[in-house]
């Protein structure tokens, strides 16, 4: 393949674009691989797509290597299906949907669980068939409130979706297993640092799921690791280590006490100190019971109250209390005017039941444990509410924010660190959910009906391309890894006359040993014009025709390194098709 700069569509820019918030977002659009065709939606242009074609390739392969099946199902689906399985409200606003002329309802696809389903429903029939993995590269679609990012956050984008169907839970383990270490290899060749991480399977599903987070500062995935010991998890999946419960009836009675004054945590530990409540000086905020009250919606029902208590040093993190109530979705409740029974920072767990108000607590909260918390009246707090005896909540949530130092739940003598990734890849154990659904039975080796348990398993593909640029650029541009880079070389003609001729000659040469070659022959441009786009394109190597030509030598320059050697070009063909075959 040979591609000239004199006729490619490719336009470079030499500011950032305004609306860019992060460097893939930035050095794609300037380098000319991407176009903004609306909110959340990028045209690819030819640099671009050969990037994406390339990463395509590499997740295909791994797929076909542990025997997966490719096919392709539509992006337009009936909403019947999607109905069957109670996710067509339980995406909610998240996904796009419309009606035919006919008045029938269809949305784009989000994603294909449905479709797998009832496909294998529709053509096997005995446990002979099974197992059977089927998966396709497919665009998908999502309602983004707020697109943003570039292709890290999109409405429209590319995915490898795949689906497998065995007769029991020991199958299903055996293919969970293959695609986490396929994944691994995918990752692995297309050059990305990442991490594999607990999840939480939200609306696809299902009981155990991981991501694959590549490492990045932009990334809007918070995950942790442990300082003493392997363990992973995204925020949103990390539990608590509950302290042991104890006996309710030995702690003290309840004392209620005036607090005027105390609109925070902080000015309320200080009161408490001041004034020896309870006999203590050594209260703190850990001792404090927050009790925050939240508006659950859950797809198709009314809007409901759920109060959460948790230790006043903690704060609510919303995306970990959507995570564990998903599919509904949560918001700070701001209708204090209709709730007067609700005593606005004086709320204390005592009156949930009466109020017949849903009480979830932190882990933290167990049975025995005494807190200083809201009386329910103005200006007023109590001691000694204990768990077990003044207040029965309805079970634990994980809600409170995780900080950096909090213990390990997988080892117990670890802390935890806190970093930021983009999700790459996400596999989920779903179990029956659709194949109970769709009612999919086969005739199993007894004779007696047996329903398939199902995975899923899928790679955002444009979105990985991000994830490469995040991670492989410098303060010049892109630097693309060989394996997913546009061309394999680029050959920069610095003059109009013999090197422009010997350029594209080597061009030629190279692209008949099948080599991606793109070659700079503007004419109407300077040489340092050149240079810098060639940097800012990002291709692994360079090879500058310029003076040296007439001596019989040109000037090769490693991308990634910064390295420049002098090269005899008639030997610069099977010098670099040498280094493609070690790469």
């Amino acid at each position: 393949m040979l591609l000239r700069m004199s006729t490619l569509l490719l336009r470079t820019r030499r500011e950032d674009p305004a609306d860019a918030e992060v460097p893939s977002h930035r050095l794609l659009l300037r380098a000319g691989y991407i176009r903004r065709a609306a909110p959340g939606g990028y045209t690819w242009l030819p640099l671009g797509k050969l990037v994406l074609d390339r990463v395509t390739e590499v997740i295909r392969s791994e797929m076909l290597a542990i025997g997966d099946q490719e096919v392709h199902f539509p992006a337009l689906l009936p909403a019947e299906p999607y109905r069957t399985s109670g996710r067509w409200t339980e995406y909610g606003d998240d996904i796009f949907t419309l009606a035919d002329r006919r008045g029938a309802d269809h949305l784009l696809a989000p994603t294909h669980e449905e479709l797998a389903a009832l496909l294998v429903k529709d053509l096997f029939t005995s446990y002979r068939d099974f197992p059977v993995t089927l998966f396709q590269v497919q665009t998908k679609f999502r309602d983004e409130a707020r697109p943003r990012a570039g292709l890290l956050r999109g409405r429209e984008f590319l995915m490898k979706d795949a689906y497998s169907f065995d007769l029991d839970e020991a199958g299903l383990q055996a293919a969970y297993d293959r695609h986490r270490e396929a994944y691994r290899k995918v990752f692995d060749r297309l050059g990305l640092g990442y991490t594999v991480v607990h999840a939480m399977s939200g609306a696809m599903g299902g009981s155990a799921s991981e991501e694959f987070l590549a490492a990045a500062e932009v990334g809007e995935d918070t995950y942790v690791g442990c300082t003493a010991c392997d363990y992973a998890a995204n925020t949103e999946a990390v539990t608590t280590p509950a302290p042991p419960a104890g006996d309710p009836d030995t702690q003290p009675a309840t004392e209620v006490h005036d607090t005027p004054e105390t609109p925070t945590i902080a000015s309320l530990v200080d009161l408490a100190n001041d004034r020896r409540l309870a006999g203590r000086a050594d209260w703190t905020a850990a001792d404090t019971l927050k009790n925050v009250v939240l508006t659950v919606r859950r797809p198709g029902a009314e809007p409901e109250l759920l109060v959460i208590g948790l230790p006043g040093d903690r704060e609510v993190d919303l995306k970990r209390v959507d995570a564990a109530l998903a599919p509904a979705t949560v918001a700070v409740f701001d209708g204090w005017a209709d709730q007067p029974e609700l005593v606005r920072g004086y709320i204390g767990p005592q009156v949930m039941a009466k109020l017949d108000i849903r009480y979830l607590v932190d882990p933290r909260v167990v049975p025995g444990t005494a807190w200083l918390t809201g009386a329910n009246e103005p200006g007023r707090h109590a001691t000694n509410v204990v768990c077990g005896r003044d207040f029965v909540p309805d079970g634990t949530i994980e809600a409170a924010e995780v900080r950096p130092g909090d213990p390990c739940p997988a080892c117990g003598t670890g802390e935890l660190t806190l970093r930021r990734g983009i999700e790459i890849g996400h596999i989920f154990q779903l179990g029956r959910r659709y194949t109970d659904a769709f009612a999919v039975d086969v005739l199993g080796p007894e004779g007696k009906p047996v329903r398939p348990t199902m995975g899923c398993y899928g790679i955002g593909v444009s979105r990985a391309v991000a994830a490469i640029a995040e991670q492989h650029h410098d303060e010049r541009g892109l630097v693309w890894p060989a394996a997913v880079a546009p061309c394999d070389v680029h050959l920069v003609a610095a003059g109009k006359g013999p090197q422009l001729e010997a350029a594209l000659d080597l061009g030629g040469r190279l692209a008949a040993a099948g080599l991606r070659v793109l070659v700079d022959d503007r004419t109407h441009v300077s040489a340092g014009v050149k240079f810098t786009d060639a940097e800012l394109v990002g291709i692994p190597r360079t090879v500058v025709v310029g003076r040296r030509l007439a001596d019989g030598y040109a000037e090769l320059r490693d991308r990634a390194t910064g390295e420049r050697t002098e090269l005899p070009m008639d030997g610069l063909v099977e010098r670099l098709t040498a280094d493609m075959r070690v790469v």
